[in-house]
């Protein structure tokens, strides 16, 4: 399986998604604490991901699911199955009576061996516990299941890692909900073939959404999710691109300094995305309040820090990209988070059919705290009439026609309630000039 990524807008060529299933459900139960933006139908969530796996498809691109790439590699891999194994062994635990617990115990690790590939991914999925209680008077154990945190955000396939020019970035996820699945990903990556360029080591935190090739450069978030000591190890050890703009996560000029919310641009693909080769997407507020730090890379391989700092927007007309301006709606209505199939084509949300749900959310996070949302919740309903006005929702936009840039628009009105779209959703291992 070849992994390497020079620039966003190269051919797409082999990618990796999840398709979601019962673990979604359990973080439907409480969406904020299983980091989704809203409630959702997890049935059309399920629909709307099998049409973005068809709409890749048809760009000619290997399209792998996670799941039936691991069981058709552990099926084939002694070695993969039996790390996996291990695996499990730590994550099932069983509480109760002594004696039953040593007996639970024991009869699982005999029988670990007699369980599919199948069984073994839904328990590194779910990761179930099991409470045995004594019911004295029925002369029996009875058994309740509990699941420690399913990995209800997994088909956010982006996240776990960044594949860079020098192969795959093993990232560290920075909230505790998902950091098991990197280790699921990766070891199904590197089974596969994949070459894996680094893995980030604590304290470092990294995820993939906050990394964007560029051809001779690259960007790099740092923020909420992406620590500085994650980025000083992908630069010594991840990359190898002449120079590495490190983006500090803005916060929204609407919200007050002392109420941020980073969950408003959680990566930088959350308001940032390229869409060919000199073509950028963003969101200007945030665009124009995003600091750059500047690495050159040396004769020796070392990345030196240039002086001073300037804003992301300027960095990108200094570097001749022409800049496709969305609205904070658009934005939060995942308009930057499309994926560049090739150079001038994308796949992006139909951001009309998500705004509805972006406003209804704001509105409740308003009337809950509105000295944090009630500005940003009037610029977004002014900038919704008059986007309903001229017809330009994401990605229909005359910049676009002007460019170029032809756009695919999917129907993730439900999934993207996870908090992402099309580029979060993917895996991409390779693309080719």
């Amino acid at each position: 399986m070849d992994s390497g990524v020079t620039a966003e807008w190269d051919t797409l060529r082999e990618v990796v998604i999840h398709r979601p299933g019962i673990e979604m459900f359990f973080g439907l139960l409480e969406p904020f604490a299983f980091l989704y933006e809203r409630a959702f139908s997890m049935d059309e969530a399920v629909y709307e991901h099998s049409e973005l796996e068809h709409a890749l498809g048809t760009t000619g691109a290997r399209v792998h699911r996670l799941k039936r790439l691991a069981v058709h590699l552990a099926k084939e891999n002694t070695a993969m199955i039996e790390r996996a194994r291990k695996y499990v062994m730590n994550v099932v635990n069983f509480r109760g009576p002594l004696r039953e617990v040593r007996k639970a115990k024991q009869e699982f690790k005999e029988n670990i061996t007699d369980l599919d590939p199948e069984t073994i991914f839904n328990i590194m999925l779910l990761r179930p516990s099991v409470i045995l209680e004594e019911k004295k008077s029925l002369n029996a154990i009875f058994p309740r299941v509990t699941l420690n945190v399913p990995l209800a955000n997994l088909y956010f396939m982006r996240d776990q890692q960044a594949v860079s020019d020098l192969g795959v970035i093993v990232g560290r996820m920075s909230k505790p909900q998902r950091v098991m699945e990197p280790f699921i990903t990766s070891t199904v990556l590197e089974i596969s073939g994949a070459k894996i360029a680094y893995r980030v080591r604590p304290p470092g935190r990294f995820e993939g959404g906050d990394f964007i090739p560029a051809g001779e450069f690259a960007m790099l978030g740092i923020g909420d999710r992406t620590n500085r000591s994650a980025v000083n190890q992908i630069l010594e050890n991840g990359v190898n691109f002449d120079e590495v703009a490190v983006v500090h996560q803005p916060s929204h000029p609407l919200i007050p300094g002392d109420e941020r919310d980073p969950m408003i641009d959680m990566h930088l693909d959350t308001y940032l995305n390229l869409a060919g080769n000199g073509i950028a997407v963003g969101c200007l507020p945030l665009l124009k309040r995003a600091s750059v730090e500047v690495f050159r890379r040396m004769s020796q391989g070392r990345y030196t820090k240039k002086m001073g700092r300037q804003n992301l927007y300027d960095y990108l007309l200094a570097r001749k990209f022409s800049v496709v301006p969305v609205t904070t709606l658009e934005q939060m209505s995942y308009a930057s988070n499309f994926l560049c199939t090739k150079d001038r084509q994308i796949l992006a949300v139909e951001v009309d059919k998500v705004v509805g749900k972006v406003i209804n959310r704001l509105e409740h996070k308003a009337s809950r705290n509105r000295h944090r949302y009630a500005r940003l919740l009037q610029e977004v309903k002014q900038e919704y009439l008059q986007l309903r006005g001229t017809g330009q929702f994401f990605p229909h936009k005359k910049e676009f026609l002007e460019l170029g840039v032809e756009s695919t628009a999917i129907q993730l009105q439900e999934i993207t309630g996870g908090y992402g779209g099309a580029h979060c959703m993917t895996c991409v291992l390779s693309r080719r000039t």
